[in-house]
Parts: C-alpha cells; structure tokens; sequence
C-alpha cells in the first residue's frame, strides 16, 4: 500500500492534488487509517496511469468480399476455401465477415466494424482470402494498423487480381 506522497509521485501530481480528488471523488484511496492517513494500492495507481495489463486481443475473422451481388457464388467459395484454411491451421471460434461491396469503398459497414475492433484490440488474427479482398488500395496502411494494435494478418495469396486493380483504378478516376 503506498501513501499519499508515494502515490502522488507515483502518478506525477502533488500530494494536494490527490487529496483533492479524493474530497471530489474523482481518485479515492483503496483505504484510510483512523487517522485519516489515505492508502492506495500499486493496481490503483497502474490502472489510473494506464499501466494495467490490457486483456490480449482474442477474436479472429476471416474476412471475405466481393464486389458485387452478382459474384455471391465466389463469396461462398472464398468462405470455404477460408473456413478450410482455418481448420488446417487449427484456428478456433473463428467469425465469419461476409461482405459486398467495391473495393475502393472505405465507407463499407463491414471494414468499418473490422477496423474498429482492431483499433480496441480486440482482433488477434484477421484471416483473408486475397489481401485485395479487404481494399484494393492501402492495404499496407491497413497492415501497419493491423500490426500496431496486435492484430496478425493471414492471407492465402498475396497476388492481387491485376486486371481487377486497373478496372478499379480507372473507375476512381472517372469518379474524381
């Protein structure tokens, strides 16, 4: 149990300051002697300054696109050969993300709910068929993300569909 100047340092403010808290209610001490002497506790003062171990990310998805209605034959293929994938690498309690929608569309509710749930650190493994399947552009931004907030990106093939890629290329320029 640590004190109120202990604490104080321990959380880079002036004893005055913690006692103020505690008469607001904002940080109150773990518990106080008869003679008023506040103690507080070192899980306390880590969870305070943000220092308490966060639980690890634990979800995993697999995450599977494409473009249009018209190709929801390939949006179950791409979920087999994913579920098979996950099965052979003994992933369990995997979630499913189906999505349709155009590559280029970063407003698409499903890579918005993705992202979210990578940004809190709640994804451990994001699984996809192509990296192309989550965005046809940025996808190594989108990497980088992945990896700074401790999420590890599977992806079966890392060629992109080039013909695709300029088809895509050449809308977002007819559409600026």
């Amino acid at each position: 149990m640590l004190k109120t100047g202990a604490a104080a340092r321990r959380l880079g403010v002036t004893p005055k300051i913690l006692q103020r808290w505690d008469r607001c209610g904002t940080f109150s001490p773990l518990a106080r002697r008869p003679t008023g002497l506040r103690l507080y506790s070192e899980a306390q003062i880590s969870e305070r300054i943000g220092l308490q171990s966060r639980q690890a990310p634990h979800r995993i998805i697999a995450y599977c696109r494409v473009s249009s209605a018209a190709q929801k034959p390939d949006l179950r293929n791409q979920r087999r050969i994913l579920e098979e994938f996950c099965t052979a690498r003994g992933l369990a309690n995997v979630e499913y993300m189906d999505e349709i929608g155009g590559g280029l569309d970063f407003k698409r509710r499903g890579l918005l709910e993705l992202t979210d749930a990578i940004v809190r650190g709640e994804v451990r493994i994001l699984v996809l068929a192509h990296r192309d399947r989550l965005t046809r552009f940025g996808y190594e931004w989108f990497e980088h993300l992945a990896h700074e907030h401790g999420c590890e990106l599977l992806v079966l093939k890392l060629k992109a569909a080039l013909n695709e890629d300029a088809k895509d290329a050449a809308v977002a320029l007819h559409q600026a």
